[in-house]
């Protein structure tokens, strides 16, 4: 599950990082998304390395992101812990993106309608960094915004590091896949703390 606002407006948003994430999958895979209504959003199918997946992208807009993933995961069965939810993380720097499972909203209003739709925080995610402006006051208009080519660079590329690990949480190699993303994310910025 991605998570970002539809429409041409917020498409190079930092918001639609999670966009971003099943769309670069998508776009590998040859595959394009198509309207499901009854899912309020986008889906495609891909295969990972023999496993098969369902991406969908809620057009919601964020807010409401629990509606569609709610909608999905009731037509299909699935327990919140066999969901990955891609969101933009403002407490990582962008070219960071981390894996986790359970926890809370932290702020970010997509998880908070999902957790709240689920009944659940049993799902993964992967945090995908985009920086913080600084001051709360600005949150809005900052995740509401195109990041500069460099950052934009910076996600695109921990995204293709958070895709590279995939297979590893679908064979259940959950922690290595963990390892993994925080060993990088040190080497590439060892400042950040986790």
């Amino acid at each position: 599950m991605g998570l970002g606002n539809p429409g041409p407006d917020y498409a190079r948003t930092r918001h639609n990082a999670g966009f971003w994430l099943v769309d670069r999958l998508a776009e590998r895979q040859g595959v394009s998304f198509r309207r499901e209504s009854k899912f309020h959003g986008e889906v495609c199918r891909v295969s990972v390395e023999n496993h098969e997946l369902w991406l969908l992208k809620p057009a919601t807009y964020m807010n409401l992101s629990g509606e569609a993933v709610a909608a999905f995961t009731r037509f299909y069965r699935l327990a919140a812990e066999q969901i990955i939810v891609a969101h933009d993380e403002l407490d990582l720097p962008p070219g960071i993106t981390r894996l986790k499972k359970d926890g809370g909203a932290g702020g970010h209003n997509g998880l908070a309608d999902i957790i709240e739709k689920l009944a659940s925080r049993e799902f993964f995610r992967y945090r995908i960094g985009i920086g913080h402006p600084g001051s709360r006051e600005l949150v809005t208009p900052f995740v509401l915004g195109r990041p500069p080519a460099n950052e934009e660079g910076e996600i695109l590329a921990s995204i293709d590091e958070a895709l590279a690990v995939l297979p590893l949480v679908l064979g259940g190699q959950v922690n290595k896949a963990m390892t993994h993303l925080n060993r990088r994310s040190q080497v590439d910025n060892p400042t950040t703390t986790q």
